[in-house]
């Protein structure tokens, strides 16, 4: 079965104003996402989600160009392969680095989805899983810097809707930071798990001032406090207090995750599938983690085809971590690209589609309908 075809498909929404969410890269302003649909010469169809990077437009003419003109011909089954070659030719040699590995990402999701047709299988089965259970937080672009008691209330409105964990956006200032927290763990009490993002907005200093009153309101991971290549700031942190820390959503392929895991600073590992390598590469750095029991907690990306990939992945390793829900409001890619990805259970977690591939039905008049907006999705 050899790969014919490759399109890349830039999407973009617009936040209706007043449901914009504002953290530490900016106020959102529009979601953007840019997929991949790959056809096979026997017919099968794939489709993929590769991270925007900020930019769709160049990553998709990164992949309607460099990477087609790589793969076309090959065995579209033959995932490792594609990946290595992609890695080789472009990743390697040309110091592509990002966004190769976004447009990477998104070709091996579609194959993998490809792979799962081919068989009749949903993914979760292909890579040796079950469905079962994933624990879930209330994440995406949610919970950012508002005031206390208004944060407060939108996370008990998650609870309400069955989530037993959550995520705050924090890297504003020490002092609000703590008092949104505060006020968290007040409204929710103590059998729920609360998470911090940082979004790479801390200094070493500002780890110093929020560590103790993290480590007093039991607060799970402090994620991302910094630059994905500052590594000896992560080391010194690591030492600050006892809130581990999480990082990986930026670091790129396992080559990234090697140096991060070897370091022993980040106790929680989060490779997206939409920016490291995909599927494949996602696996490795699964494995590398569990050698040193660490569990995965994917960051998810702009879509449903991620998440249900997402799921799909945490259902087949041996070291699930959380799957992060993405609450907000507004996000018609979540679920109306190709039905909703996933529910949240009586227990609070979710479990994958049962579908063969990816398990959706991929509408393409939604997306036609929702072309690229340029210019910035956070200002």
């Amino acid at each position: 079965m050899k790969i014919r075809s490759i399109r890349a498909v830039p999407v973009s929404y617009r936040v209706p104003e007043g449901q914009n969410v504002t953290l530490g890269i900016g106020r959102a302003v529009k979601r953007d996402a840019v997929l991949l649909k790959v056809e096979t010469d026997e017919g099968l169809v794939g489709w993929g989600e590769a991270h925007h990077g900020r930019c769709p437009g160049a990553v998709a003419k990164l992949i309607d160009t460099t990477l087609s003109e790589l793969v076309l011909g090959m065995d579209a089954l033959d995932v490792v392969a594609v990946w290595a070659r992609v890695y080789k030719m472009q990743l390697a040699s040309h110091g592509m680095g990002a966004a190769a590995a976004l447009a990477l990402s998104g070709l091996d999701l579609a194959l993998w989805d490809i792979r799962g047709k081919a068989c009749g299988w949903p993914l979760y089965r292909l890579l040796g899983g079950a469905s079962r259970s994933i624990k879930a937080y209330a994440g995406g672009i949610s919970l950012g810097w508002q005031d206390p008691a208004s944060l407060a209330e939108e996370a008990q409105g998650y609870v309400a809707e069955g989530y037993k964990a959550l995520k705050l956006r924090v890297g504003d200032t020490p002092s609000r930071d703590v008092a949104r927290a505060r006020a968290v763990r007040s409204a929710v009490g103590p059998d729920i798990d609360i998470l911090v993002d940082a979004n790479t907005g801390y200094t070493l200093d500002d780890v110093r001032r929020v560590m103790p009153a993290y480590d007093e309101l039991a607060i799970g991971w402090l994620e991302e406090p910094f630059s994905p290549h500052d590594y000896r700031a992560y080391i010194q942190a690591a030492k600050l207090g006892r809130t581990p820390l999480a990082a990986g959503e930026n670091h790129f392929t396992r080559f990234e995750f090697s140096r991060l895991l070897e370091d022993g600073a980040v106790s929680f590992v989060q490779p997206d599938l939409s920016k490291t390598g995909g599927l494949t590469e996602s696996l490795r750095i699964a494995a590398m983690a569990s050698a040193q029991r660490i569990t995965v907690n994917p960051h998810t990306s702009a879509t449903g085809i991620n998440m249900a990939a997402t799921i799909h992945m945490l259902a087949a390793v041996d070291n699930p971590g959380y799957f992060e829900g993405d609450v907000a409001k507004a996000n018609p890619f979540r679920d109306e690209i190709g039905g909703t990805p996933y529910v949240i259970g009586a227990d609070g977690g979710v479990r994958p589609q049962e579908k063969p591939g990816l398990g959706l039905e991929i509408d393409e008049a939604f997306i036609a309908a929702h072309p690229l907006i340029e210019g910035p999705c956070y200002v």
